[in-house]
């Protein structure tokens, strides 16, 4: 049973800003300016978050109980590949289509807004309905939105949400369940995940600083990105996916990331390739002190001739359940245009934790290595997975 996975169409908008185009091209140039620091969010202070650039789109009015920021991202990326997505439906009909988000706020901030407004008058406004903010709601937004009748369904497994998404579709093309998928994550920013943060001690107002000796915690950023994916070739194939549940601690790593080493390997299998063949790694690189030393030590494991890596955090913040579908978006831009995403930080090698190899500005694949890259993505309570995708083989 053949489990060959092609990209056809992305969409994408974060703190860097809206489509392929313009995330492209602040990626590579390392722009940090989409964060910013904001008030209203943090109970005490400011908070530095990654806000998506660009206007969104609107939810129709025949889909109001739907309304909220999170499906507006959702919509903005959908908007950005629809001629892919129109072109899918008319050749294997609405049934054949599925839908695998991730997420883990969903519309939450309407919700805040709902019931501070019910503190201050005993009622909820008008506009609010329980659907905006139902954590399972953006898969079937978007196929309601697309009138689609295949499977749809969200992930929710905090920071690995949109990753694991990516082995759902698959399987469901594997199987023959869908002809394409719509696969990807979404999350918007609000004051139960940043105070969430905070008061866990895992947040910085400074620029986050990952795999710095100075590194003192995360910027939250909010964004979407959504692949249309099928079976049908394509320049950019999902080669490998490789999951780990170590369930080490409630919200702490395994100190010596086992449960990382594990879904980094478990992906390398699954893609048929030795790891001297993945020319780049998107490192999950939180930028907590705890985070980058359990990665490190696993990327030093399983790579241990090295390998050109970067976390690319502190350009859209961590945009949580949308992390995954977006930094392997971001190995699909470094793929298309033969660069590597900066590691943007302060320089300062820790000495406690192995040295790894940070990428620079304007470094490109190396001429001798396949065009193949490795996403990494790990969350509270073990959750682990490692993405792999390459030029079509």
């Amino acid at each position: 049973m053949s489990q060959q996975c092609y990209v056809q169409a992305l969409g994408i908008i974060n703190a860097l800003g809206s489509g392929v185009a313009e995330v492209s091209e602040r990626l590579f140039m390392a722009d940090t300016s989409g964060m910013v620091l904001e008030e209203g969010l943090l109970l005490n202070g400011q908070a530095r978050v990654g806000r998506a650039r660009g206007v969104l789109d609107i939810v129709p009015v025949h889909l109001l109980n739907f309304s909220c920021r999170n499906n507006q991202l959702l919509l903005t990326a959908l908007g950005q590949i629809e001629n892919a997505v129109e072109t899918a439906v008319t050749r294997y009909g609405r049934s054949r289509i599925g839908v695998v988000l991730g997420s883990s706020t969903s519309g939450m901030s309407e919700g805040e807004a709902a019931f501070a407004a019910h503190r201050h008058s005993g009622s909820f406004p008008a506009t609010y309905s329980y659907t905006q903010q139902e954590i399972g709601m953006p898969a079937v937004f978007l196929a309601k939105y697309l009138e689609l009748s295949g499977p749809a369904y969200t992930i929710c497994t905090a920071c690995t949400s949109s990753a694991k998404a990516f082995q759902s579709a698959r399987d469901l093309l594997k199987h023959g369940i869908c002809d394409a998928v719509l696969v990807g994550g979404v999350d918007s920013l609000c004051r139960t995940t940043v105070n969430g943060f905070a008061s866990l001690e895992s947040m910085t107002a400074e620029l986050t600083n990952p795999m710095s000796r100075n590194r003192n915690g995360i910027n939250i950023g909010e964004g979407a990105a959504l692949f249309l994916l099928s079976k049908e070739d394509a320049a950019i194939e999902l080669l490998g996916i490789g999951e780990s549940s170590d369930a080490y601690h409630m919200s702490a790593p395994h100190p010596e990331g086992r449960g990382a080493e594990q879904a980094m390997r478990s992906a390398l299998k699954d893609a048929g390739i030795i790891e001297s063949s993945v020319g780049y790694l998107n490192l999950h690189a939180t930028a907590t002190f705890k985070n980058d030393e359990m990665e490190s030590r696993a990327v030093a494991r399983v790579f241990p001739d090295g390998v050109a890596s970067s976390g690319t955090k502190p350009l859209t913040g961590h945009t949580l359940g949308a992390a995954g579908a977006t930094e392997l978006a971001f190995c699909l831009l470094a793929l298309q245009a033969n660069k590597l995403p900066p590691h943007v930080w302060d320089g300062q090698v820790d000495p406690d934790i192995p040295s790894l190899n940070l990428t620079n500005h304007e470094q490109v694949f190396n001429s001798n290595a396949p065009g193949i890259c490795m996403s990494n993505s790990f969350a509270f309570g073990g959750s682990n997975a490692s993405l792999i995708i390459g030029e079509s083989r």
